[in-house]
């Protein structure tokens, strides 16, 4: 669904002052809606943008790191709290650090890998990265504090080739970019693409930046893409694709392993994904950068809404393009709500051994009203007339909570000597028929 003219002008207005006043050579900012680009936003000469030109992703890559790593959790051939020395025992000295940790930035390593600035020098193999591991390569004990790590996704992308016996590159060729028909999102570059610059401060001349193969290093930023594929993505996140990863799991991965802020508990990191609050909504995604080069991403999960976009220029004079996406993404939110559904009736009740249980249940004088989701085939239950959770069939008499406050928990259905439900028992507090009766 488009954006609304007047939504669309104020987007286009945001992009081309951020483009002014950052003195970039090419912007191009892409509203994403129900899985598809609603909007596009572009702005500057060189090149001029457009919706096909590749622009260098940089750590945004490491989202897609993470999806692979979670691809063989699933398959049960690793576990996240597995230490990292299992897949790698030349990092032995990074002691117990786990998986979890490094996807999340919680394990402590150092923030870069050692020798020449990675992102602007050719890079080196694994064997390399891994010679003379040691135990100053630790700058914090593991689970401390939120330390961002270049370092740990080479590490991670490692231990993937080790697990798979396939190199990291194949892998996201294989199991990412052909899945969801990410055309245009490559290793490296591929005309048309957009050169990258550093901006002299002083007269605004160009200096084109060199575009490396970091190899060992390329799980931490190495994917070049375009707008169209890059909403892909956002969509993807959004709204996950089970053939390339569990929706559930997606959802595990937009959960907090650590906050990144203590103070305003406004940033935080899952498990590959950056997670921003904007007031009460999060937006999940990540930033990148490289050489030339800076990109964002940040979707609203429950509203199926994202921004993405590029700019070829390392930094803008002001602010900048993670800020610029997170603005734009809040404002189209506040001024775009998601449309109400419409209400449809039910075509037939529910079963016949499902009807008892639905209406009002008590407990100690709080009601809890149980209604049948024909389109799932949950029971969704109310607790004071606002706190939802959904339960979905286990056995005979027997719901799990799949949502929700009571997500996790058991629902058991209890029926008197006649057989009928005579009190539904959720996590041991026993809801009956009566609002005067007690546990």
């Amino acid at each position: 669904m488009p954006l609304r003219p007047e939504t669309a002008r104020q987007v286009d207005a945001l992009v081309a002052d951020a483009q002014s006043a950052g003195h970039v050579p090419s912007l191009i900012i892409g509203v994403v809606r129900d899985g598809a680009l609603a909007h596009l936003a572009a702005a500057g000469t060189q090149p001029l943008p457009d919706a096909d030109l590749q622009y260098r992703i940089g750590s945004i890559t490491k989202t897609m790191t993470a999806v692979l790593v979670m691809q063989e959790r699933d398959a049960g051939r690793l576990a996240l709290d597995d230490p990292l020395r299992r897949y790698l025992p030349e990092a032995a000295a990074a002691g117990p650090v786990t998986l979890r940790q490094l996807l999340g930035h919680a394990g402590g390593l150092q923030r870069e890998p050692d020798g020449p600035w990675w992102e602007r020098s050719e890079g080196v193999d694994l064997a390399a990265l891994l010679a003379g591991f040691s135990v100053t390569k630790v700058a914090h004990p593991p689970h401390r504090v939120w330390h961002y790590s270049n370092l740990a996704y080479g590490l991670l992308g490692g231990a993937l080739e080790r697990v798979t016996g396939t190199p990291w590159a194949q892998l996201t060729q294989e199991r990412i970019l052909d899945p969801l028909g990410l055309h245009r999102t490559t290793y490296a570059a591929t005309e048309p693409f957009a050169r990258g610059y550093v901006l002299h401060p002083w007269h605004d001349t160009l200096r084109e930046e060199p575009r490396t193969d970091s190899r060992a290093m390329a799980p931490a930023g190495q994917i070049w893409s375009t707008v169209t594929d890059l909403a892909r993505w956002a969509a993807f996140l959004a709204d996950p694709d089970p053939a390339v990863l569990n929706p559930t799991t997606v959802d595990e991965m937009c959960a907090p392993v650590i906050l990144s802020d203590l103070d305003a508990w406004r940033g935080g990191y899952g498990l590959g994904i950056q997670l921003t609050r904007d007031g009460d909504r999060v937006h999940v995604g990540h930033g990148g950068s490289m050489p030339g080069y800076v990109a964002t991403l940040a979707v609203h999960r429950p509203s199926r809404t994202g921004v993405v976009g590029f700019a070829n220029s390392y930094g803008f004079r002001t602010g900048g393009i993670g800020p610029l996406g997170h603005q734009i993404l809040t404002h189209v939110l506040d001024v775009e709500p998601v449309p109400t559904r419409p209400w449809q009736p039910a075509e037939a009740p529910p079963p016949a051994d499902l009807a008892p249980l639905t209406g009002r249940w008590w407990w100690m004088g709080t009601s809890l009203d149980v209604s049948w989701d024909r389109a799932t085939g949950e029971l969704v239950g109310i607790l004071r007339g606002d706190r939802v959770s959904r339960y979905a069939p286990e056995g005979p008499d027997r719901w799990r909570g799949v949502s929700g406050v009571e997500n996790g928990e058991v629902l058991a259905v209890l029926r008197d000597e006649a057989g009928r439900p005579a009190a539904l028992d959720v996590a041991t507090f026993v809801f009956t028929r009566d609002p005067d009766s007690e546990p």
